[in-house]
């Protein structure tokens, strides 16, 4: 696939600076760039980088600070970042083949429901009255239990495996080796026969758009359901817990995890390694920085950082001081 500076910028409608006859082949960083593939600068402080990048042409924001240069082009755009997926698109390789809409060593029970354009890998399993919408792509060797509904265009990957009862809305990814449903983490002490094991007899329903991540896993609640709102991305070998209940367009980064019972306004995001306490609430549009740990509720719109997690000011502060402490014991 190759385009022009102008073909391309048909899609982006930004607004080109300089000139260059070169036709783009790829996308790529500033530093690994060819002449003939188009990079992008999304922060002004990845300028200094332009000069020496082979890169004909980049993607950059309209408050660039520096010119092309001869025989070179900018496209400026309102968001480079924004802009850089719709270049992606454009030069993605086309995914998988299906030969055949259903696989012939693929086990589908006679009570499922399968929607126009579904299609299903090898080696796949669908159980007892699941639900498949329209155009679900189902690839090799992914397991759907009894009674599961899957919502049109949603696509899961190789491994994933969605346990009874658990219902996926439209549009969702479920990336490869991904569980949904496994049972919570749920036990009781006794003294006759140890850890007694809790049944967990209620169900995981995601909304529309939600990404779940390689080897994630979104626990079933103990009663009722663990539940992710619309929009929501889980990164990969991130935990979920039982009965937590996720707003829409949440963001947890790999590693991150929520004990049970954790509850999560619209647009919350979870850095990496974060953990937070079961039974706690964390407001609209909260950030909890990577690596902290939340014991305890947090307002909507706070930034906490550290483990604890305080406010991102105060944990600042006292690093600052613990900083200050150490030189001064090293004098």
């Amino acid at each position: 696939m190759t385009y022009t500076i102008q073909e391309i910028n048909e899609v982006l409608k930004g607004t080109i600076v300089g000139d260059t006859s070169v036709k783009i082949t790829a996308p790529e960083q500033l530093g690994l760039a060819t002449a003939s593939e188009i990079s992008f600068i999304g922060n002004r402080k990845y300028e200094k980088l332009w000069e020496n990048s082979k890169a004909s042409v980049a993607v950059v924001n309209e408050d660039i600070s520096i010119e092309p240069g001869e025989g070179r082009a900018f496209i400026k755009v309102k968001n480079a970042d924004l802009a850089m997926s719709q270049i992606l698109e454009l030069f993605a390789p086309p995914t998988p083949i299906f030969h055949t809409d259903i696989h012939p060593t693929a086990v589908v029970d006679p009570t499922a429901i399968i929607g126009n354009g579904t299609r299903i890998g090898a080696g796949s399993y669908i159980g007892p009255k699941v639900e498949l919408g329209e155009n679900v792509t189902i690839y090799p060797n992914v397991t759907i239990l009894d009674e599961c509904t899957i919502g049109k265009n949603t696509i899961i990957w190789s491994g994933a495996v969605i346990r009874e009862r658990c219902h996926l809305g439209s549009h969702c990814i479920i990336h490869p080796n991904a569980t949904i449903g496994a049972d919570g983490f749920g036990f009781r002490p006794c003294p006759e026969r140890g850890l007694v094991k809790v049944p967990q007899i209620g169900n995981v329903i995601l909304g529309n758009g939600v990404e779940i991540g390689a080897n994630a896993c979104v626990d079933r609640g103990k009663f009722s359901s663990t539940v992710l709102g619309d929009g929501c991305k889980i990164d990969n070998l991130v935990q979920i817990g039982h009965n937590s209940k996720l707003g829409k367009c949440c963001i947890m980064a790999g590693n991150s995890g929520l004990a049970g019972s954790v509850t999560l306004g619209n647009g919350v995001i979870i850095g990496g390694s974060a953990s937070i306490k079961d039974h706690t609430t964390i407001g609209d549009g909260a950030i909890v920085g990577a690596g902290s740990g939340v014991v305890s509720d947090i307002p909507a719109g706070k930034t906490m950082l550290g483990y604890p997690a305080v406010e991102a000011r105060d944990a600042l502060k006292q690093w600052a001081i613990l900083k200050r402490l150490v030189n001064e014991s090293k004098k």
